[in-house]
């Protein structure tokens, strides 16, 4: 049985990535956003997967999702305020477990090498420190148009942050984005269109038919986060959704 907005949705523009997206590359199976959760979710038969990307004090990309360093790393403070040779030497894995100890920060060009040799597809979530939003986006941008210039599917880029987003438009408008929502805030749908937007990102409590075919009817796609229970999973496919960003890599099966 083809859900409600079928017609609508097979109109839209080719969309060259999978359903099911790894949340920071493993969920919480391996520490988040290093190479070794990316190992871990391609070992589960993931192919595409979600990353945080910030700058450092240097203007190195590298991964992370917090604006601290405590909680998934053996580093303190702002994680933006340093330099790259000093978050590379920092422990990103023993707050997982003891097996991943010693485990690296790893670099969004590292990522990319990785990906690109294993025909793995991206979601970059640009997730600036606060206040350097559009620097952010622009340096988050430039390297990914440089890093994927002859690959056949660009990463995805998508924030929460409008003025990273715009940002990133301004720097490589070639390569695709989305608007990350948590709520359903004045004027998001019109945000999304002025920001060239494919896609719109939302808590998947925020779908509903009516929102999935006003997105759809806009030329863009509905993708979720972070869903890692099967009625939500099968609610959101009988909407007719594009995409799901799990931590459940072991639980949902890609293929």
């Amino acid at each position: 049985m083809k859900p409600d907005n079928a017609t609508s949705a097979s109109a839209l523009p080719d969309w060259p990535y999978p359903i099911w997206i790894a949340h920071r590359g493993a969920g919480k199976l391996a520490p988040e956003n290093t190479l070794a959760a990316f190992r871990l979710g391609a070992a589960h038969g993931y192919r595409m997967f979600e990353c945080d990307a910030k700058l450092s004090a240097d203007g190195v990309v590298f991964l992370m999702h917090d604006a601290t360093l405590e909680r998934t790393t053996s580093g303190q403070g702002i994680g933006g305020d340093l330099p790259w040779h000093a978050l590379s030497q920092l422990d990103a894995g023993s707050w997982h477990s003891r097996a991943y100890a010693g485990e690296t920060l790893p670099t969004l060009t590292a990522l990319a090498r990785f990906c690109q040799a294993n025909g793995h597809l991206l979601n970059i979530e640009i997730k600036p420190t606060p206040g350097t939003e559009a620097a952010t986006g622009e340096a988050v941008a430039r390297l990914a148009a440089r890093l994927w210039a002859k690959a056949a599917v660009p990463p995805l880029l998508t924030s929460f942050q409008p003025e990273a987003l715009a940002a990133a438009q301004q720097t490589a408008p070639e390569l695709p984005r989305g608007l990350l929502v948590d709520t359903l805030w004045e004027a998001w749908f019109e945000k999304a269109q002025d920001l060239g937007c494919v896609a719109v990102v939302a808590h998947y409590a925020l779908w509903d038919a009516a929102n999935v075919a006003r997105v759809h009817s806009a030329g863009m796609r509905c993708l979720s986060y972070t869903v890692n229970d099967d009625w939500a999973a099968q609610h959101l496919l009988a909407l007719g959704t594009d995409g799901i960003i799990t931590d459940r890599v072991d639980l949902f099966s890609p293929s």
